[in-house]
């Protein structure tokens, strides 16, 4: 009894220790930077023996950005199981003979994260081969499957072309999102603009000139504006001439004009028949679908969900969640109540974490670093912890941090997902060290312009040193 009783002393007095000091390599690094060190929160542990190797400041409820993400996708995976898969639903509303509908086509949809252009194309060949070439009518959409609300994407940073700020929709398609392509006509001296996808109903007026220069600046001089239904953007300033070709992904009409444009363009472009407009409907519910479309399964969903920090996507799994496991319609409201439900159930609710959206493209959002730890250690146990590990962005090799800590030592020793917003940075996950120890690592800073790279400095500092242990 007496050996247990100094046991619990030495690691209490383990812990006060590193409650009170961070390493020097992290403390230079914050140092360097004239940063506060009341800014980080740190929280490591050894996932095979659960022992604290350092916390600092691990209770304080910060802004975790994007490293939420892996609250919501954990919960997907064992509420909704690693295969879950969801589907869109494809009605044909007539008569259908040798191929023609003499009617219309109705497209149910029940949340796709990955509905993008290159599945909307397998969507349509099966629709061909339920024997459809000609549609006589419109194109009928039923999205009641979420209840999105009112929803302004220009609420959280005054800027709804952007894509992370794109809202849910149970046909989402595409992202709702249109990569623009702009190529110098040097002969000409003017610059081309290709839209991918093609969308026949989104206008364009190009109003760039091309100018003699290297390829830089923001945006490459272009400037986007765009009326109020996004159905017209218009392309204006100068574009450099040493530029070969540039890209940027921006939204685009509403979700419905989208799918219809999308549809339209891409039934066409493979031989079939349709001049009809759009109507949004409701499916009866006694109708038989002519056929059921299914995603890819929730594992691929979450790798791409992490890896690559995409906010539509992981809302989209919000809203799932709330339509499966408390009814149709799904909104952001009762996916955070199944995230709340979960947490209670698991032991890991506290009142320190707060949830907006799910995402972290929010002001609001709050958690510890010490509660993101204990659910990366509960994550550890489970059967699906391989898939899970495997959502992350791997060190140095792919998503988030295909450019980051690239070295021989931490090239693929970590699995993370990273998050950053103004004045915010983190990283949440899992790094094996030199020695083959494996540690749950979770950092989190809210400081001035702390995201314009004195973030990360201190985070490459945390996992060198973390790497030695």
């Amino acid at each position: 009894m007496r050996r247990f009783a100094t046991l619990v002393l030495v690691l209490a007095m383990s812990v006060q220790a590193a409650e009170t000091e961070l390493p020097g390599r992290i403390r230079s690094a914050l140092d360097a930077r004239n940063i506060a060190h009341d800014s980080l929160s740190v929280f490591v542990a050894d996932v095979e023996t659960g022992e604290t190797v350092l916390q600092w400041r691990s209770d304080e409820a910060r802004n975790p950005a994007s490293t939420i993400k892996l609250l919501t996708t954990l919960v997907a995976l064992d509420v909704l199981g690693p295969a879950y898969r969801w589907r869109t639903d494809v009605y044909a509303k007539g008569k259908l003979s040798s191929g023609r509908l003499d009617g219309d086509l109705l497209l149910k949809g029940y949340g796709d994260p990955f509905l993008v252009t290159e599945r909307v194309w397998q969507l349509l060949r099966n629709i061909r081969h339920a024997g459809v070439r000609e549609i006589t009518g419109d194109l009928l959409l039923d999205d009641s499957w979420f209840d999105v609300g009112d929803y302004d994407p220009a609420a959280f940073d005054r800027q709804p072309l952007r894509a992370y700020n794109v809202a849910p929709n149970a046909l989402l398609m595409n992202f709702k999102v249109v990569r623009y392509w702009f190529e110098p006509d040097h002969e000409a001296g003017t610059v081309k603009v290709r839209l991918d996808p093609p969308l026949e109903n989104l206008g364009v007026k190009n109003r760039l000139g091309l100018a003699n220069g290297r390829c830089r600046g923001y945006q490459r001089g272009i400037t986007i504006t765009a009326n109020n239904a996004i159905d017209e953007v218009t392309f204006s300033g100068q574009f450099p001439s040493g530029c070969d070709r540039y890209s940027m992904d921006r939204a685009a009409l509403t979700h419905n004009e989208f799918v219809y444009g999308l549809f339209g363009s891409l039934w066409r472009d493979s031989g079939g028949l349709f001049e009809g407009g759009w109507r949004n409907v409701i499916v009866e519910e006694d109708a038989e679908p002519l056929l059921s479309f299914d995603s890819l399964p929730l594992t691929d969903m979450i790798a791409r969900i992490n890896k690559h920090s995409n906010n539509v996507m992981v809302r989209q799994l919000l809203y799932t969640l709330g339509a499966e496991a408390n009814g149709a319609p799904g909104t952001e409201e009762s996916g955070k109540a199944v995230i709340s439900k979960w947490l209670t159930d698991n032991g890991l609710a506290s009142t320190k974490i707060a949830i907006e959206n799910g995402a972290g493209l929010s002001r609001n959002t709050r958690t510890t670093a010490k509660d993101m730890a204990e659910m990366l250690q509960f994550a550890w146990r489970q059967p699906y912890m391989p898939e899970y590990l495997a959502s992350m962005a791997l060190s140095g090799l792919d998503g988030t941090l295909r450019r980051r800590f690239n070295d021989a030592d931490l090239l693929g020793k970590a699995h993370l997902k990273t998050g950053s917003l103004d004045h915010v940075t983190a990283i949440a996950g899992y790094l094996q060290s030199r020695s083959g120890r494996r540690f749950v690592i979770v950092a989190m800073q809210n400081f001035e312009n702390i995201h314009r790279g004195p973030g990360e400095e201190v985070q490459e500092a945390l996992l060198r040193w973390l790497y030695e242990q």
